[in-house]
This record gives structure tokens, sequence and C-alpha cells, in this order.
């Protein structure tokens, strides 16, 4: 009997683990089912769109305040902390690149004028650089260590020192 006893007992098991697989599947079933709809769905869409909007207002704030920062440390001579703050806006202006591509939002003729436009700031923003490093040649080899960290492999970065 015992043999027979442990045979029910299995096939209880087994029941059970059965009840309990039916609807777990069910849930997965309609997990999937509410993500393929959530995709397709326009109201969700919208509100990714509004958040990733929101973020880039934001990004656009930061950017602006920083360049606060840039003006209050060029009236104060605060040489590192201008160069922080630039390093800053250009941290910003690639997350905020990332953030957009990554997101889907940038066709190739967007992301190739925006990615021109942050080339043309990271330009400009070297450029106030190398005129500091000029200016002021005590902080001149800090600003070339710091450059030379962003330089592509093939770029040299040069710093002319005028001496009058």
């Amino acid at each position: 009997m015992s043999t027979e006893d442990d045979l029910v007992k299995h096939l209880d098991q087994v029941n059970q683990v059965v009840e309990e697989y039916l609807p777990r599947q069910k849930v997965v079933t309609l997990i999937n089912e509410w993500k393929v709809m959530a995709s397709a769905n326009d109201a969700i869409r919208a509100r990714a769109k509004e958040a990733l909007a929101a973020a880039d207002t934001h990004y656009s704030k930061l950017v602006s305040r920083t360049y606060e920062v840039i003006d209050e440390a060029s009236m104060t001579n605060n040489l590192s902390a201008k160069t922080a703050a630039i390093k800053l806006v250009m941290d910003i202006e690639s997350k905020r690149i990332d953030m957009l591509q990554k997101a889907g939002l940038l066709e190739n003729k967007e992301l190739a004028e925006e990615m021109m436009e942050i080339e043309r700031r990271q330009e400009v923003l070297v450029s106030i650089l190398k005129d500091i490093a000029s200016e002021y040649p005590q902080v001149r080899d800090e600003i070339m260590r710091r450059l030379s960290s962003f330089a592509k492999d093939n770029e040299v970065i040069t710093v002319v020192h005028d001496i009058q």
C-alpha cells in the first residue's frame, strides 16, 4: 500500500505544480500582451516624449546656469572654477545628446546638425581655455593637462605664450 500512497502523493504534488504553473503562464502571457499594447499606445508614447522634453529643458537650464558660473569666474579671475564650469558644459551637452540618441528622437540629419553645433561649442570652449592659458601662464600647464585628456588621438593642442 505504501507505493500506492506514494503514487497518490506524487500525483497530488504534480497537480499542485500544474495548478501553479498554469496561472503563471497566463500572467506571463498577459504581461507580454500589456507590453505590446503599451509600446503601441499613443498616450504612453506622448508621456515619454513629454518626459524627454522636460529633461531636455532641464539640460538647457543647467547649461545656462553653468555659463553664469563661467561669467562669474571670469569677473573674479577664478580660473579653476572657470575651467571646471567649461568642462561641465561639455559634459552636460554630451549627456543630453546621448539621452536623445538613446530615445531615438534624433534623425540622422538632426543628429548631424546637433553634433556639428556641439563641436562648434567645444571649439569655442577650447579657444577660451587657450586664451586663458596664454594670458595666465601659471595655469597653462594644468589647462593643457586637462585638455589633453579630451583631445582626439590625432589632435594636438598647442598654446602659444606671447612674451612681451
